[in-house]
């Protein structure tokens, strides 16, 4: 007997856009999963509309816990069939260090459609969080500690920034028309000369569901708050791989915390490097896990 039917006819079933907000798991994720790997076998309607009954739910949420675990969506079929007591796979069993290799393999070899396929695949069978936090936020502090300023340098890191520029850009198009919560305004700090950092932090709350404003080069200061009014923006999110000088850190990120009239805040390496001078300020330091920024992030601003 299939699982069809033998559920209930009136258990409850949910069309894949609110599966995806009840997980965190995007459509596309979820498709993926599906079709590549019979992770998850959702009912259709007669139109051929998949519906997932609660069942399902949990089980989209026991394969994130293996995958959080550093289990290859490969091998998580065969988990999940098993007793709740199964081990977990030793550390090594997980593919992230192998795609991380590979990742910095592409670039390092300037090797665009492979680095295309593995950014794809990576965010087709991954949840974001997860993809940002095993894959590309460990690649860039990397890359950003062996990059120098010799010529084969300034040539990946740029080649990085476009690729991501691009993707990521396009990303946040189609995710702002489906978007319901508050318009948030991403930014860089001044002395990061990368936005790798402001482009992961804007996809990072894309997925939360804010809808995002970003700007991949720095506002100036006195334009921020003609910003904030004309998006009709909820918040301000700056993000910066460097520690960012004192006098900005101590002086004019506070008084332009205090000109607004919405939450100024930060992430990336920063927020960590500069915690004990911004503590007494109405910045507000998310943190530099992306992970955990967003959880703050969600705390301070919610999305309804």
């Amino acid at each position: 007997m299939n699982d069809e039917a033998r559920r209930p006819a009136d258990t409850p079933l949910y069309p894949i856009r609110e599966v995806s907000r009840l997980t965190g798991v995007n459509s596309v994720t979820l498709r993926a999963w599906e079709r590549r790997y019979g992770l998850i076998k959702p009912q259709r309607t007669p139109k051929g509309h998949r519906l997932y009954a609660r069942e399902d739910i949990e089980r989209v949420e026991r394969i994130l816990q293996w995958l959080n675990r550093g289990v290859p969506v490969s091998q998580v079929r065969e988990l999940l069939d098993q007793p709740e007591t199964a081990e977990t796979p030793a550390p090594a069993a997980g593919d992230w260090p192998g795609q991380r290799r590979q990742l910095v393999s592409a670039l390092q070899a300037l090797d665009l459609a492979r680095l295309e396929e593995l950014f794809n695949q990576s965010l087709a069978l991954y949840p974001v969080p997860t993809c940002l936090a095993e894959l590309w936020q460990p690649v860039v502090l990397q890359l950003e500690e062996g990059w120098g300023e010799q010529l084969g340098d300034i040539l990946q890191r740029r080649t990085l920034e476009a690729f991501l520029r691009t993707r990521i850009g396009t990303r946040l198009l189609h995710a702002n028309r489906l978007a319901r919560g508050p318009v948030l305004l991403v930014a860089p700090l001044p002395d990061d000369p990368s936005p790798l950092w402001v482009l992961l932090a804007a996809l990072a709350a894309s997925d939360r569901g804010y809808r995002i404003q970003l700007f991949d080069a720095p506002l100036p200061s006195s334009e921020v708050p003609l910003a904030v009014e004309r998006f009709q923006a909820a918040g301000l999110l700056l993000a910066s791989g460097k520690a960012e000088k004192a006098e900005l850190v101590r002086r004019q990120l506070p008084r332009l915390a205090e000109q607004l009239e919405v939450p100024l805040m930060a992430c990336g390496p920063m927020a960590r490097i500069r915690e004990s001078d911004l503590e007494d300020t109405r910045v507000e330091l998310l943190g530099e896990d992306l992970d955990e920024a967003m959880q703050r992030l969600q705390a301070r601003l919610p999305v309804r």
